[in-house]
């Protein structure tokens, strides 16, 4: 099993670190694994473009399926479908996101190895193509300001301010929420909403943690990930409010 992964997944995703490194990134380690990482999100751009969205809209449906919950707290079977039928309109599926993630997690991990393992001349010997030259030395530095064998602390607060950004673009903007729940502000918020919210902030938290005890080149993958996922959600916002419009209705389409 673990040859299959090197094949497939660590050993394509080494070569290509290499080869832009020695061929587009003027032999800078950190400019080559930000050129990785946009070339990988990129490639997987539709998987994720569609887990961010169908994220996006469950948040958005938190209010509705609130209500739904409410009005059938009695009759579960009522529950089940009148909640299949919101999902069938608005066209998500509440484990979609979620399984699109797991699609994702093998390339991911593979990111993280090819990073954590290093670039020792025995692993590049070991593992890069006959038509990739091995480096001779590799410098890890990021433009000869940061060490990425070792923690950052600049790059552990960007991303973690990234991160933060990110959790509040997902989140409904307040004219919307109160629009879609048509109840008074001091009315109390679904749970779903209250641990949306509390995400804005562990997300952060959680990646200053993580980053604290890993390498500063796994800090600039999650860095230049977390801008990507950024930009990527200002267009889905966009799409979404753009929908919303041409609808004339809540529906999100996809």
């Amino acid at each position: 099993m673990g040859e299959i992964f090197n094949t497939i997944f660590y050993q394509p995703l080494l070569n290509t670190l290499i080869f832009l490194w020695h061929f587009v990134a003027f032999k800078d380690l950190g400019v080559a694994i930000i050129l990785l990482t946009i070339l990988i999100r990129l490639v997987l751009f539709p998987l994720f473009q569609k887990s961010a969205r169908q994220q996006t809209v469950m948040q958005r449906l938190a209010p509705e399926i609130k209500k739904i919950q409410q009005d059938h707290k009695n009759h579960k079977e009522k529950q089940a479908q009148a909640l299949m039928g919101l999902y069938r309109q608005h066209k998500v599926n509440p484990l979609g996101g979620f399984m699109l993630i797991l699609v994702q997690l093998p390339i991911i991990f593979a990111v993280y190895r090819v990073i954590l393992k290093g670039f020792s001349p025995e692993v590049l010997a070991a593992n890069l193509y006959s038509f990739i030259p091995q480096p001779i030395q590799l410098d890890q530095s990021f433009l000869g300001l940061i060490d990425l064998s070792k923690s950052s602390i600049f790059i552990i607060v960007l991303a973690a301010i990234g991160q933060y950004f990110q959790g509040r673009l997902s989140l409904p903007s307040k004219k919307t929420k109160e629009k879609q729940e048509n109840q008074p502000k001091t009315s109390k918020p679904a749970l779903a909403e209250m641990i949306n919210k509390q995400m804005v902030f562990i997300g952060p938290l959680m990646t200053i943690f993580i980053l604290g005890a890993l390498p500063s080149a796994v800090g600039l993958y999650w860095l230049t990930t977390t801008l990507f996922s950024l930009g990527q959600q200002v267009i889905i916002n966009k799409q979404i409010t753009k929908d919303k419009i041409k609808n004339g209705t809540t529906k999100y389409n996809n």
